[in-house]
């Protein structure tokens, strides 16, 4: 009897390593089907999944608190499962270089705890190569087993959209790799008890870390193409969502809008390839130049909030400015490499020291990585200027009236960055209105 049989005999378990936005929702949907371990290091999470809360709004407090998972903080407890899946992040450093210390980290933690026998499957976003000669190595070092022999690896890139309800891990088809035809089969059979769209055995573990990570790359080099168009749109006056309606009725035209780019995918996933092709003596061009372009789309906001207070003859220092949203994506608690931060940066620049409400935000984690602390939207007023800066439903479904209590007096300047308002009732009324 293979690994798989044991799996769903319940003779054997899977493990989750690395517990987030990504990790976790596929510790519960495996639970439904068999045994599962999921570990992190944080014990403050652990304890908030054992209490039955889903700090991460991916499945729902209903859904933890009816949940088989084991959730633990003992690394010990690896030993008991066979089939490990790694979801743990893979950021970058300031200079934007990759930082696999995560992935290093949970190597080295699985390692001591990897038993005979055992298939690895590592799921963070990384550049071709990473697993078989970074991650490998440490399972080998730490185990004492070797690879191929005494355990089998395979690579399974994350496609779970954070804060979307539609796009899940069931109904993504998913890539799935091994080491060899053996632990390809053994990993497309796990995986396919829970992805319902199927999955695609890549022939390699190199080619399915490189589908992953040019995924969030052509995207990243698509959206930057229209915030550069909406640069230069906005010098000569045209209307960029305007401009993309009309251009949509083209039946092959991509529906790609200008924004900001930020998240643990697409603001990070292309530093991963240029810094390998880096390695190998080629310079990228293109995706290096899509991610300047979006790098810097937070301090074009904040300018474009200082042109416009200009504009209406309202002093910029010590501007009274308000910004809606602070998480990296609409609908979504995850703060973690948020473009909003930019703005925030750049507005204090000119001595502006902007209040933010997001209701969706994880606040400890916003106070953490950057030091800010959020405001109740009811208890803003007298604002010189609002950003509406990310689409959260409560923001989408607010009236006009409601947002013309957050002003004091003079113009109204709105900058409503994604475009999710009606441009033209705002300026019918006299509010000084700008959008990417």
């Amino acid at each position: 009897m293979g690994l798989y049989e044991k799996i769903v005999n319940r003779e054997e378990k899977l493990s989750l390593i690395g517990l987030g936005y990504v990790g976790m929702p596929i510790a519960v949907a495996f639970a439904k089907k068999i045994e599962v371990i999921g570990f992190d290091l944080n014990t403050a999470k652990i304890d908030l999944y054992k209490s039955g809360v889903d700090p991460t709004k991916e499945v729902g407090d209903e859904a933890i608190q009816n949940t088989t998972v084991h959730f633990t903080s003992n690394e010990s407890e690896l030993r008991e499962a066979k089939f490990h899946i790694v979801a743990v992040p893979t950021p970058v450093n300031e200079d934007h270089t990759p930082d696999l210390s995560p992935v290093k980290g949970a190597s080295s933690i699985l390692g001591r705890n990897l038993v005979k026998g055992s298939v690895v499957v590592f799921e963070s976003t990384v550049y071709p190569g990473v697993t078989e000669e970074v991650c490998v190595p440490i399972l080998e070092k730490e185990s004492g087993l070797k690879c191929g022999v005494d355990f089998k690896i395979g690579y399974s890139p994350e496609r779970i959209n954070p804060g979307d309800r539609i796009h899940r891990l069931e109904t993504i088809k998913k890539i799935v790799s091994g080491m060899d035809e053996e632990t390809l089969d053994t990993v497309a059979k796990v995986y396919e008890l829970v992805v319902e769209a199927g999955v695609h055995r890549a022939e390699s573990i190199k080619v399915a870390e490189a589908a992953k990570v040019i995924e969030n790359s052509q995207r990243d080099i698509n959206i930057a193409f229209m915030n550069e168009l909406s640069i230069i749109f906005n010098k000569m006056g045209i209307d960029t969502q305007a401009v993309l309606n009309a251009a949509g009725t083209k039946w092959n035209f991509l529906n790609f809008y200008p924004g900001l780019v930020g998240g643990h995918c697409i603001g990070v996933d292309p530093y991963y390839l240029t810094y390998k092709a880096e390695e190998l003596g080629y310079h990228s061009q293109i995706i290096l130049s899509g991610r300047r372009i979006n790098d810097d789309m937070g301090k074009y906001v904040a300018e474009n909030c200082v042109k416009n207070l200009i504009k209406v003859d309202k002093a910029v220092r010590n501007a009274k400015i308000a910004i809606l949203g602070f998480t990296f994506k609409e609908n979504c608690p995850d703060t973690r490499n948020t473009k909003i931060i930019d703005i925030v940066h750049e507005l204090k620049e000119y001595g502006i020291d902007p209040v933010i409400a997001d209701p969706e935000a994880d606040a400890e984690e916003a106070k953490k990585l950057y030091g800010v602390e959020f405001t109740e939207i009811s208890c803003i007023k007298d604002m010189d200027a609002v950003i509406l800066a990310v689409a959260h439903k409560e923001f989408e479904n607010l009236q006009m009236d409601s947002i013309d209590k957050l002003f004091g007096r003079g113009k109204k300047v709105l900058l409503d960055i994604k475009g999710v308002l009606n441009r033209k009732e705002y300026e019918t009324t006299g509010y000084e209105y700008w959008r990417l």
